[in-house]
């Protein structure tokens, strides 16, 4: 099959059915794109993924266009783009049409609470399976979870946040790659 109809379908796809946004497509987009066809390796993916999450805009048209790109360039990353924002566009124009028809339905309400848990489990579980991927355990736990209370209880701007990340990452590697090199520090 040709690789542009394929990756615009798998997009697509993922766009049409997923509830809860970009977080709640990355376990999908990973399985599809990394797990069954192969065509990006996970550390890649990682890769791919902290960049969308750096770059302004929509996660899910990041990765989109980044993975795109990684697949077949500049027409790769159209496609894919494409295949993400269509299903979104046209259920966002077919609500926008019918919705105050039914807007005030008790039966449309509880459906949408009831959605709402299964969103927190969406975007959870690939927390979760990203931190296996990124190698976090026990040592180096304590780097997203003071990130996550400096955001959340302390009002720091995750854009500092990100800084600090870089730089402490340069200079560790810098500090490792002498460690390694000498054998000692």
């Amino acid at each position: 099959m040709n690789i542009y109809l394929e990756s615009f379908g798998i997009f697509f796809k993922i766009g049409a059915f997923t509830i809860g946004g970009g977080y709640a497509m990355v376990p999908l987009i990973e399985n599809e794109i990394v797990t069954k066809r192969k065509w990006i390796a996970q550390e890649d993916f990682i890769d791919l993924l902290a960049i969308s999450q750096s770059a302004p805009g929509i996660l899910a048209v990041n990765i989109s266009i980044f993975i795109g790109y990684k697949l077949r360039g500049i027409r790769g990353s159209i496609v894919t783009a494409l295949g993400t924002i269509l299903p979104s566009f046209i259920i966002i124009l077919a609500i926008a049409l019918f919705f105050h028809n039914f807007k005030d339905n008790p039966i449309v309400e509880r459906i949408f609470k009831g959605i709402r848990p299964a969103v927190v489990a969406l975007i959870a579980a690939p927390t979760f399976t990203m931190g296996k991927s990124a190698k976090i355990n026990l040592y180096n736990l304590w780097i997203p979870v003071v990130s996550a209370l400096l955001i959340w209880l302390l009002g720091f701007s995750p854009i500092w946040i990100i800084i600090a990340a870089g730089v402490g990452g340069f200079l560790w590697g810098k500090f490792k790659s002498t460690k390694d090199k000498t054998g000692k520090i």
